[in-house]
């Protein structure tokens, strides 16, 4: 070493440009080496002197990492890789202070009591190393560095308050994943650094940082080790963390070496802490901002004249004690630990028999344990490459080819492909040493090949977890102030820069969501402001868009296709509802009236197309007196009137008042006065609806399913509703109000006093089963007898054999309009219907069967009135007065008078009769004239 040579100790808080000297007084040498204390670091400087000098006079050396080019000047390297006797004319070893660290610092404390430049020699670090340096190298001088900005303390604040370009510390991989993911919802998203990173997932994840893509960085304390940053505040979540053998708080002199990464260069910085870390205490702080801490009294050792005669000859060096008093030995080490281990295995001990095969297996000790599984696991692989070394003097091609074949895979999770890359990390360090492998140059080239590969699954998977590309894109697009442009697509979909963001529903903006109330204010204002334009072409091609592109849903809502664009709401009168249109503020007040205008004329003309017989009543000027009266009560009620409700009207008007009504389609029926052209799909859906709307319901009740004569009834009905279906409640069903009156002509033609049987017209104009007609026949007065007989013979005409029940079906299609029976009803109550013939008594059979014959049952059905039963919707009494009182007794007359004597009687099938023409409108005549035929 030359007598000249300098040994100067440049020491300073952090952010003070110590780095950045370091490689300025080595480029002013012919040659140099530096020593950093991270492969991170190691590549961060390297790519800075290759900008500077190129790359083909920088190399680049670290545990997995061997770049040399045949000209290299300047070796950049992880201390533990700087090579030893290349009398380089510079030599710098950065954060010297880290010769107190255990695990590490035997490494260092080597470095700067042998390492020497030999001009220059520097050591950057903490003013803590002082004291230690001046007594071990009496020869240093020292340069002492300021910070170039000042560093305050802003207490406790939420990970929501935190500012933008803020570093959140974790000093787990779970807690950093965990504030990564609440960062990511709240933020938008966020930058993830930790040491166990390749450098390439790791200048990924910062050039995400430092471009503004996001406004987040969470690291562990890896940030702390010279990272040079764009952070402006450092918030601890921590003030623990596990140092390898034990959870330890961190020293001030630890704290501050991570919280003045807050700050760069001129601009000042803040730190603080966050999450569940409590309050620094106040001389803790002070400590901190003005960067005096308890200096270094005791520095790691380990003996460097390490024997090789045998194992244990080895071990021995290597636990060697000092007698100096600044320099403890240092606990073993994972080196001095797998060589322990693996002393106690039979087979490698028996390979170990001269120095060479020592300092071999050595060798293999110091391999890294990358994988961090278990010190057994670990032992483990270095007995394997151990061996094959020992045996064949390289590690075989296949064996590698397996191992990398293995790992070679970016699919999983990021915990999977973390784990790949710390696998692939041994066997580029196995391929880093010269002569372990065949083709070396091939084999780092591979493997470095396969972790580029997991790297880039690695960062691509951090950020597809960990960042809301399209917040943080937007946003900064925001930050610059720049015009964004949006588009929206033929489904709504609205993007703006390319990235999507929310809807176009009708003419309402539906924004996706997003990281927080802020942004989300932000990203909508720049949105609708570029949805201006979009908003008047909708606008037009709305208003001029055909009926049949909208609809109105059964709920009152107004649709154009699959958007909702408006509702309707009360209006003066039940057929003049009025609209409210579904259209953004800032989409202006021009096109809200003119949506609001469309929507008025489509719900005008669909009332007058779906209602126009009613209108046609309301319109006729040739309607007078009783007449003109009853049509205005028919169209208050949109076509539907129960007959109870107007009974008395009814029975005022005379034969000419009826027939007028009658030619606009008016059907006065037993039960209920309506026109049967209303009583169709559409015009029900739509009555409904308007009815609801006039009755304040705040929830509209549904119509029933097109064709169906019968439906279950609807629990909680309110009043009215099955009217204005076009049904009547009957027992646990509800009957279609036409199909009801064909029921009643025929029921007209029974002896409802003497007692009469289903037949098979009833129940095929029901579409019921006898139990559940017999259930319907209760819910309109009758009384039903359940009864059972021998079934009739198959030889039986068909007039004596009994009506065997149809399933239910439905009997209309949506769009048909429900028939009306040849002959109307007539004005009269039941109980003034003529009399019915009574029931001929039928002698017994001559001989009863020996076999015991099959019985079915059957129902008699006798007129019982609703009596106590307490009256439901459209249920008043079918006969009687204009007060449902019941008139002759109460109960109708049927053909002939009551019976005075009390003899009992037998009830069979009746007698042959004339058979009564087949319903053409019946949906089961087909079938029923199949019958006849047969």
């Amino acid at each position: 070493m030359s007598q000249q040579a300098r040994i100067t100790a440049v020491l300073g808080p952090t952010n003070t440009g110590k780095t950045h000297y370091a490689i300025e007084r080595m480029l002013a040498h012919r040659t140099g080496i530096i020593g950093l204390p991270l492969r991170l670091l190691a590549r961060e400087v390297y790519d800075k002197i290759v900008a500077l000098r190129g790359p083909s006079v920088v190399a680049l050396i670290t545990g997995e990492e061997r770049i040399v080019p045949e000209r290299a000047a300047y070796w950049v390297c992880t201390v533990e890789a700087m090579p030893e006797g290349m009398g380089a004319d510079f030599l710098a070893v950065d954060e010297i202070q880290l010769c107190a660290d255990p695990e590490r610092g035997h490494v260092f404390t080597d470095r700067l009591l042998r390492s020497r430049g030999l001009h220059e020699t520097l050591f950057m670090g903490s003013d803590t190393m002082k004291s230690a340096i001046a007594a071990l190298e009496p020869k240093a001088q020292f340069l002492r560095r300021e910070r170039f900005s000042e560093l305050t303390y802003t207490g406790s604040k939420k990970i929501s308050r935190l500012k933008p370009r803020s570093a959140i510390v974790g000093f787990s991989v779970e807690n950093v994943y965990a504030i990564a993911e609440l960062i990511r919802r709240q933020k938008g998203g966020c930058a993830v650094v930790m040491g166990a990173l390749s450098p390439r997932t790791r200048n990924a994840q910062v050039e995400m940082y430092q471009n503004g893509d996001v406004d987040y960085l969470v690291a562990t304390d890896a940030i702390g080790m010279g990272l040079n940053l764009d952070v402006s505040h450092v918030a601890f979540s921590a003030l623990s963390k596990f140092d390898g053998r034990r959870m330890r708080r961190l020293q001030p002199n630890e704290l501050a070496q991570i919280a003045g990464r807050a700050g760069r260069y001129m601009q000042p910085g803040t730190f603080g802490v966050t999450g569940e870390a409590p309050d620094l205490e106040a001389e803790v702080v002070d400590a901190i901002t003005s960067a005096r801490f308890t200096p270094i009294k005791k520095l790691q050792w380990r003996n460097d004249r390490l024997e090789f005669g045998s194992i244990g000859r080895l071990l021995q060096s290597l636990e060697m004690r000092t007698d100096d008093d600044w320099l403890s030995r240092a606990r073993d080490a994972d080196d001095v630990v797998a060589l322990k281990s693996l002393r106690e295995v039979t087979e490698v001990d028996a390979r170990v028999s001269t120095p060479h095969d020592v300092k071999l297996l050595w060798d293999v000790c110091r391999i890294p344990d990358f994988r961090g599984i278990s010190q057994g696991e670990h032992a483990a692989l270095l007995e394997v490459i151990f061996s094959y070394l020992h045996d064949k003097g390289q590690v075989p091609r296949d064996y590698m080819e397996r191992q990398i074949a293995r790992i070679d895979r970016t699919d999983g999770d990021i915990d999977t492909l973390s784990k790949r890359l710390a696998y692939i990390r041994t066997w580029t360090y196995v391929a880093q040493r010269k002569g372990w492998v065949q083709d070396e140059t091939d084999w780092r080239g591979e493997t470095r090949a396969v972790e580029d590969r997991l790297s880039d699954a690695l960062h691509g998977a951090l950020t597809q977890r960990f960042v809301d590309r399209r917040t943080s894109v937007l946003l900064r697009r925001l930050k610059q102030k720049e015009s964004l442009v949006a588009d929206v697509n033929d489904k709504g979909e609205v993007t703006v820069e390319g990235e999507m963001i929310g809807r176009l529903d009708g003419f309402r903006f539906r924004q996706d969501q997003t990281s927080s109330p802020d942004e989300a204010k932000m990203l909508r204002q720049a949105a609708l402001a570029a949805l201006t334009p979009h908003f008047n072409l909708r606008a037009d091609k709305f208003y001029n868009a055909p009926d049949t592109e909208m609809d109105f849903t059964e709920q009152g809502g107004l649709m154009w296709g699959e958007m909702a664009v408006g509702k309707l709401v009360k209006g003066a009168s039940t057929l003049k509802p009025e609209v409210e249109a579904f259209v953004d503020e800032e989409a202006g007040a021009d096109v809200a009236e003119k949506v609001k205008r469309r929507l008025q004329h489509f719900i005008d003309r669909k009332i007058s197309a779906a209602f126009e017989p009613m209108m046609a009543l309301s319109n006729d000027e040739t309607l007078t007196g009783l007449a003109k009266g009853f049509a205005f009560q028919m169209t208050e009620a949109l076509g539907v009137l129960t007959r109870e409700s107007v009974a008395n009207d009814v029975k005022a008007l005379d034969q000419d008042a009826r027939g007028a009504l009658r030619k606009h389609g008016i059907r006065f029926g037993q039960f209920t006065i309506f026109m049967p052209l209303l009583l169709k799909p559409a015009p029900t859906r739509l009555r409904l609806v308007l009815w609801s709307l006039q009755k304040d319901l705040p929830e509209f009740p549904e119509s029933p399913p097109p064709g169906l004569v019968t439906v279950p009834a609807v629990k909680d009905a309110p009043d009215g509703y099955y009217t204005q279906a076009g049904y009547r409640l009957a027992g646990d069903r509800a009957i279609r109000i036409d199909m009801l009156e064909r029921l009643a002509d025929q029921l007209r033609a029974e002896n409802s006093r003497g007692g009469f049987e289903a037949k098979a017209d009833m129940l095929s104009i029901t579409g019921m089963t006898l139990e559940q007609f017999a259930n319907l026949m209760g819910g309109l007065g009758y009384k039903a007898e359940k009864g059972e007989r021998a079934k009739v013979k198959a030889s039986a005409t068909p007039e004596e054999t009994p009506a065997t029940p149809p399933q239910e079906t439905p009997v209309q299609q949506p769009d048909e309009t429900p028939s009306e029976p040849p002959v109307e009803a007539p004005d009269t109550t039941p109980s003034e219907i003529p009399p019915a013939e009574a029931p001929v008594e039928v002698p017994e059979a001559a001989a009863p069967s020996t076999e015991a014959p099959e019985m079915e049952v059957f129902y008699t059905f006798t007129w019982g009135g609703f009596g106590a039963r307490k009256p439901r919707e459209g249920g008043g009494r079918p006969q009687g007065d204009a007060r449902g009182k019941p008139k002759a007794g109460g109960k109708p007359k049927g053909k002939g008078g009551p019976r005075r004597d009390n003899k009992a009687q037998t009830y069979q099938a009746r007698p042959p009769k004339k058979e009564k023409a087949i319903d053409p409108d019946n949906p089961f005549a087909a079938a029923l004239m199949g019958l006849k035929k047969d």
